[in-house]
């Protein structure tokens, strides 16, 4: 087929994907691309290219598919990189299209405006994938193996690069069918051996990550059938619901969930990396009866010894040793539901006042809402535990850990699903990171509710040299009057200064059909009863 530029043709392979928005900052270097993308589909445009890129990510979670960002190249390319590095970690798929200078000039070293060297390389190495349009009968195939290798398990972002020269020039494209994924199956043998340790168990425990996601039935069906608790690292929250009576949730470094693990006879992981944030820097003791499903095959074992290291996907896998499960010894299961209640009630009360914001967002949005955190002390210490989820699409974080990508990623949330009402948390340290953001909420007015928790600074951060040392070093920061910037924005604003205020101030902002900003004065609310610093390690203290 032929398309009169690279734009027409872009556009007939988002349309493949199922892509309508398009998350991006135009540029000289990538005009013909955002013209078709605008006139055809529907185009965000962003502040900044992290911004994009996080969206498009965001976009793909909160639908359970790929999102597509659209950036320049060289320092557009390069703002970028983070963000890449971002959904390289959450293994979250995202076609990034970025710019390149004329193909004449591509590599020349002259200094030819916006080219920087070796942009491929950078790519590769924030990417799963990356490659470069070298002539107007490739960008068909390479857009497509690129799509094709982002939703590949364990998945990432794909990029590619596509100079300027070639995007106008009118586009050959014949459509090939790429090879279904094959998803690995374990062996008869490996799951017959795991099937007879799973039965045996008596006082079973479940660990389920990010990748057990598609497999919400058979995980629920197997909980179910062996009575067992369900741990989950922070990507597999919402596989089983968590108002299910077995899910104990992400809390394994808690005392009473480390009790369950020291007595568990059996623990079956899926889909977990075991990340130094959830393990409390791998100090975290695990049975040795260890099953480990992973698609992944370098993840096994990876962290923690297997006795029955199971290379598959997930659905498949758990479906296979279904037939295995045993019902649990009955007082396992009523300890499990106890210890699910007893670290939940912890935690409430570890926050103090904050448990009144806490049950403000938990009482304001409905079931199907998503929840988008940047890295702050309400997300650490409760968000990524406290407030339930349903399912896994509504929970949007970074799962690389790196601050300030957390409005981007709720803009993307909020328009991948229109119904639905979408919270950001963010700090003010890490809002300001992107603070231009403000003004995409503003000009695309998704109905995003985004809650600041201002507390002056980085307060984790903060936190650990209160803790540790004897002075704080770059941690306590001027901060914005949020009403003036607000208004300076056309947005809405909200203020938070007491417990009571929490419930009418988050009902009214929740039901708007719009943005909000609610800013929650930490120093007005009061601290939490139990200072939170992150579970890391500080060599000699």
């Amino acid at each position: 087929m032929r398309y009169d530029n690279g734009g027409d043709l872009l556009v007939a392979v988002l349309r493949e994907l199922g892509i309508d928005t398009v998350f991006g900052i135009v540029s000289v270097h990538n005009l013909p691309l955002v013209e078709a993308v605008d006139r055809e589909l529907r185009f965000v445009p962003v502040r900044h290219e992290a911004s994009a890129v996080n969206a498009a990510d965001a976009w793909g979670r909160a639908r359970g598919s790929i999102g597509c960002a659209l950036t320049s190249t060289g320092t557009g390319a390069g703002n970028a990189a983070g963000s890449l590095i971002e959904a390289l970690s959450a293994g979250s798929p995202v076609l990034h299209v970025t710019g390149q200078v004329e193909s004449e000039f591509l590599g020349s070293g002259r200094g030819f405006i916006h080219e920087t060297k070796d942009q491929l390389g950078m790519l590769e190495a924030v990417s799963a994938y990356a490659a470069s349009v070298p002539d107007a009968a490739s960008a068909g195939r390479i857009l497509r193996e690129a799509a094709h290798a982002a939703l590949a398990v364990p998945g990432g972002p794909a990029s590619v690069e596509w100079p300027v020269d070639l995007q106008y020039a009118a586009q050959s494209d014949t459509p090939v069918a790429l090879p279904p994924q094959v998803l690995p199956v374990p062996g008869d043998a490996g799951l017959a051996a795991a099937g007879a340790l799973l039965a045996s168990a008596r006082r079973p425990l479940i660990w389920a990550g990010g990748g057990a996601r598609t497999a919400r039935a058979e995980l629920t069906a197997l909980l179910e059938a062996t009575g067992a608790g369900l741990l989950t690292s922070n990507s597999g929250r919402g596989t089983v619901p968590e108002d299910h009576p077995q899910v104990v949730g992400n809390f394994a470094t808690t005392p009473a969930a480390r009790a369950l693990l020291a007595d568990a006879d059996v623990l079956l992981t899926v889909g977990t990396h075991f990340r130094s944030n959830e393990t409390a820097d791998y100090t975290l003791e695990m049975p040795a009866a260890h099953i480990q499903i992973d698609a992944d095959a370098a993840a096994l074992g990876r962290v923690y010894p297997a006795a029955h290291a199971l290379h598959g996907e997930a659905a498949a896998t758990l479906a296979a040793l279904l037939p295995h499960a045993r019902a649990a010894d009955a007082p396992w299961t009523q300890r499990v539901t106890a210890v699910r209640e007893e670290v939940r009630a912890a935690l409430s009360e570890g926050i103090g006042p904050q448990a009144a914001v806490l049950a403000a967002i938990r009482d304001a949005l409905p079931r199907e809402a998503v929840v988008a955190r940047d890295v702050t002390i309400p997300s650490s210490s409760w968000g990524n535990r406290l407030l339930p989820m349903h399912d896994p699409r509504d929970n949007v974080f970074p799962r690389g850990g790196g601050i300030g990508q957390g409005l981007g990623m709720g803009i993307g949330a909020a328009l991948a699903r229109p119904g639905a009402p979408t919270v950001v948390m963010a700090g003010d340290g890490g809002l300001a990171v992107h603070l231009g953001e403000l003004l995409t909420l503003a000009q695309e007015r998704p109905r995003l509710t985004l809650i600041v928790f201002n507390d002056g600074g980085y307060g984790v951060l903060r936190n650990m040299q209160d803790r540790y040392g004897e002075r704080r070093s770059g941690v306590d920061l001027v901060t914005p009057d949020f009403e003036l910037l607000a208004r300076s924005c056309s947005l809405p604003y909200l203020r938070i200064a007491a417990e009571e205020h929490a419930a009418p101030v988050l009902a009214e902002a929740v039901a708007t059909d719009g943005p909000v900003l609610v800013e929650v004065d930490l120093a007005a609310l009061g601290p939490m009863k139990n200072p939170f610093t992150p579970p890391v390690r500080i060599p000699g203290r």
